[in-house]
């Protein structure tokens, strides 16, 4: 059985004010055709399906749109809530949506049942279990000891009680300690939302959501696929991929990728405005139309610089200069080294500084949760 595997959708989103609907509904229908190309079987959605809990009508109706065209296809889909979508909201319908096989990640109450296909090698058991965080898996196991969110995944998935002589795959949107991040990311504080990789290390493949950029977590098996359009300038390298996923008898699974092409693509160019608006410099390129991060180099600020580079670079997202005055103006390393460091870790600082001795794992442990219930208060 072939799997294809998407996450972090974030339908909606705007990078540097420009909406990506456009260039979204593209590369879906880009993902439609990659399917068809693929003759995939079902299609794994792993979390952060809308950029917002409450996400536009514009988002919906695309996104609406995009699940048709996959039920149309007789494509099992199976998708879950991420730390971006709104779990009752991702869920509602879910019930209905199962008879068009589209099987929804229900609210976490404890209760996570497999979704079981079959093929000529015996059962496939697709386990979703939705973004969590350890107070949602306290409020149903109080017995169990759920301090960090390793403990909080650990503990839902053991009473899932998975059958491991069976293929089981699970879908989950968690952030897997070692995992390379990117700038459009939504890290928690102090790094206290990493989940341990042995967590999952029983399963036959892990479709991960939550990081951007694609990369495998100890194994290939354990995989985040990555967006399907870059989100940042930090991801202007990378190249955006559907990962497939095909399970044969136990024990066998073959990992592969289909490169995704994307309406714009994001450049990051240096150099002078006179050089830069030179025709020789951006005739042979896609440079006009594409999204842009441009370095002025020039020790002068140049008047409506963005305006001006508009004219030919329409998409331009970001201008910075880099000249005698912005590197004077730069930080100092420890002014960097402070910029680097989370909320908790300059809390931790500070507390040192005060009393002169670490805080205790009780007060640590207080901390991570007043930073969490603030960042969640504020989204």
């Amino acid at each position: 059985m072939k799997l294809a595997h998407l996450s972090d959708l974030h339908i909606g989103k705007r990078v540097n004010e420009y909406s990506m609907l456009e260039d979204q509904a593209y590369i879906l229908t880009r993902i439609l055709n990659i399917l068809d190309e693929n003759k995939a079987d079902g299609v794994i959605i792993a979390g952060d399906i809308y950029d917002k809990s409450v996400p536009s009508a514009e988002a919906v109706g695309l996104f609406d749109s995009f699940l048709v065209s996959l039920a149309k296809r007789k494509l099992k889909t199976f998708l879950i809530s991420g730390n971006h979508d709104s779990a009752e909201r991702i869920a509602f319908g879910g019930r209905l949506m199962t008879e068009s096989g589209i099987y929804v990640s229900p609210v976490y109450d404890g209760n996570v049942t497999p979704i079981t296909l079959e093929d000529e090698y015996g059962k496939i058991n697709i386990w979703l279990l939705p973004f969590i965080k350890p107070a949602n898996v306290r409020s149903v196991f109080p017995e169990e000891k759920i301090e960090t969110y390793t403990d909080a995944v650990a503990a839902a998935v053991s009473k899932m009680n998975p059958d491991f002589s069976q293929r089981n795959v699970i879908v989950t949107h968690q952030f897997i300690t070692g995992s390379f991040k990117c700038e459009s990311e939504e890290i928690s504080v102090g790094g206290t939302d990493n989940v341990d990789a042995a967590v999952f290390r029983d399963f036959d493949y892990v479709a991960l959501g939550h990081i951007h950029r694609p990369q495998n977590c100890t194994s290939e098996r354990i995989r985040y696929c990555g967006t399907p359009l870059k989100y940042s300038f930090s991801e202007a390298k990378d190249k955006k991929s559907v990962t497939f996923v095909e399970l044969k008898e136990k024990g066998e699974v073959e990992i592969g990728t289909a490169l995704l092409e994307p309406k714009r693509e994001m450049h990051e160019i240096k150099g002078s405005y006179d050089e830069l608006m030179l025709k020789s410099f951006y005739e042979n390129t896609t440079y006009r139309e594409d999204y842009m991060h441009i370095t002025l180099t020039d020790e002068q600020d140049i008047p409506d610089a963005v305006g001006k580079l508009r004219t030919v670079y329409r998409n331009l997202m970001k201008l910075d200069y880099d000249n005698q005055r912005t590197r004077n103006g730069k930080l100092t390393q420890a002014d960097r080294n402070i910029e680097r460091k989370s909320p908790f870790e300059l809390f931790s600082d500070f507390y040192f500084q005060q009393n002169g001795q670490k805080m205790s794992e009780e007060q640590q442990q207080f901390i991570k949760e007043l930073l969490e219930s603030i960042k969640e208060d504020e989204r």
